[in-house]
């Protein structure tokens, strides 16, 4: 590797014989001033650096400071006139690589510089290698249609924050916590722990100490020695809170708190914790309309919503539907050792025409199903247990013809209106206002029609 080497040193001379005696052999910069290293190093980015300590404007203890906190895989070496220890201690204990008395002899330099330069390419390479193993963990999103590449577009934008809170909007089953998920892995927070907490499925009176943890006897049962919450636990990642909407007001608070301080207090303590991660949060239910209704607290939803990304759903994008099937019945093939080739004409028409009122969850469950079941190569509608969509029963509309044996009309009509109901939502991103305008009905009624047809 051809390192780069930085040089702070405010004696001329030794800035002169140093680059001139390490120039052949790395790539040498010099600052004759603390501040003046300083402004420069993000610019410079150097791998190594020999730091005087006695510097005429800085401390060069404080100069270590800052190049750790600016650059901190650079080795930094120091230059010392005399052996102070205390020093020499304390440089080692900030992250000095190694420190060198003046006057320099130039084998012992030279042997120093080559060890840093072999403790820079291991840590290189150690960080290469967690970043292909945590890469490749990366989920992925399979997107033809025009909506989901919208979602998709705006995960790559948001993840570049390590902070940012985002609110993830969709129906159950639609692909909220893979969203969460690409989030996080593309994130500077991807070495962190990714925390899910599912709101809904904690009890209101146990959610709050389960994200913030508590004191010793802060409640009966309570343990002895307490316990560090979900919160502390997505230090330096991400914490997901699936559910929202299903956060108590006394959790809403604190957690209010915590997004706007990074600060809370376990239950039953005053001492004050502090955590740096990443906030998102998802949710099925219409958290404005929950704070219209009092709740929600309007003040969370406006933090939690720094970024809202709807997440279609599987009725709206149904050029997802094909290539999410093969995708699914090639990863269930591969576990239960089955080798599927194709989707047969009959089977491919069931799934573009089936209503996926469970989403993209549902088409998981069906094509496992199927690969289970099936023997295979093809996959056939029969497999699916869904009806082929180009069925001789059904007319040219899709409506079943009425005849001698009757027809169902009230399960007619409730399909037909779902299936409106599903599109009005999938046009109007999931606004139930906007949505109920397309549908020519108030928004109580579509909002009342929405929950029986369990949408």
């Amino acid at each position: 590797m051809n390192y780069s080497l930085l040089i702070i040193d405010d004696e001329e001379s030794i800035r002169d014989s140093l680059s001139m005696t390490l120039g052949r052999r790395y790539d040498v910069s010099t600052r004759a001033t603390g501040k003046e290293a300083l402004a420069d190093l993000a610019g410079l980015n150097p791998d190594l650096v020999l730091l005087d300590i006695g510097l005429p404007d800085v401390s060069g203890l404080d100069v270590l400071d800052g190049i750790r906190r600016l650059t901190p895989h650079a080795a930094v070496v120091m230059i010392t006139a005399f052996e102070d220890l205390d020093t020499v201690i304390s440089a080692m204990k900030r992250g000095a690589f190694d420190y060198l008395v003046k006057p320099l002899r130039m084998d012992a330099l030279k042997l120093c510089l080559e060890r840093a330069g072999s403790s820079i390419r291991l840590g290189k390479e150690i960080r290469e290698l967690q970043d292909k193993a945590l890469r490749e963990q990366i989920p992925f999103f399979v997107a033809e249609s025009e909506a989901l590449t919208d979602v998709v577009q705006t995960v790559a934008k948001v993840a570049v924050s390590p902070d940012t809170p985002v609110l993830i909007e969709g129906a159950t089953g639609t692909g909220k916590e893979l969203v969460a998920s690409s989030i996080h892995h593309r994130s500077p927070n991807f070495r962190g722990p990714l925390v899910t907490v599912n709101c809904a499925a904690m009890p209101g009176e146990l959610i709050e100490s389960e994200l913030f943890g508590y004191a010793p006897g802060a409640f009966s049962g309570a343990g002895k020695k307490g316990k560090a919450g979900l919160v502390e636990e997505a230090a330096g990642g991400t914490l997901f809170l699936d559910e929202i909407g299903e956060l108590p007001p006394s959790a809403q608070a604190k957690l209010l708190r915590f997004l706007q301080h990074g600060e809370f207090y376990p239950l039953g303590s005053t001492a004050k914790r502090t955590v740096r991660t990443r906030v998102l949060a998802a949710t099925n239910r219409d958290l404005e309309d929950m704070v219209a209704r009092g709740t929600f607290r309007q003040d969370l939803f406006y933090r939690l919503a720094v970024v809202r990304i709807r997440v279609p759903s599987l009725a709206s994008r149904r050029e997802d539907i094909l290539p999410l099937a093969k995708l699914f019945l090639h990863q269930y093939g591969e576990k239960f050792g089955k080798k599927f080739t194709a989707l047969t004409d009959s089977a491919r028409q069931a799934l573009l025409h089936h209503d996926w009122t469970g989403n993209v969850r549902e088409l998981r469950n069906i094509m496992e199903r199927a690969a289970l079941m099936a023997c295979g190569p093809e996959l056939d509608a029969a497999d699916l247990g869904l009806r082929d969509g180009c069925a001789p029963d059904e007319g040219p509309t899709g409506m079943t013809p009425l005849t001698g044996a009757g027809v169902d009309l009230p399960a007619l009509l409730q399909r037909l209106e779902r299936d409106y109901y599903e599109q009005a939502l999938g046009l109007a991103d999931g606004n139930e206002s906007q949505a109920a305008r397309l549908l020519n009905v108030s928004r109580d009624t579509f909002r009342y029609r929405r929950g029986k047809l369990g949408l």
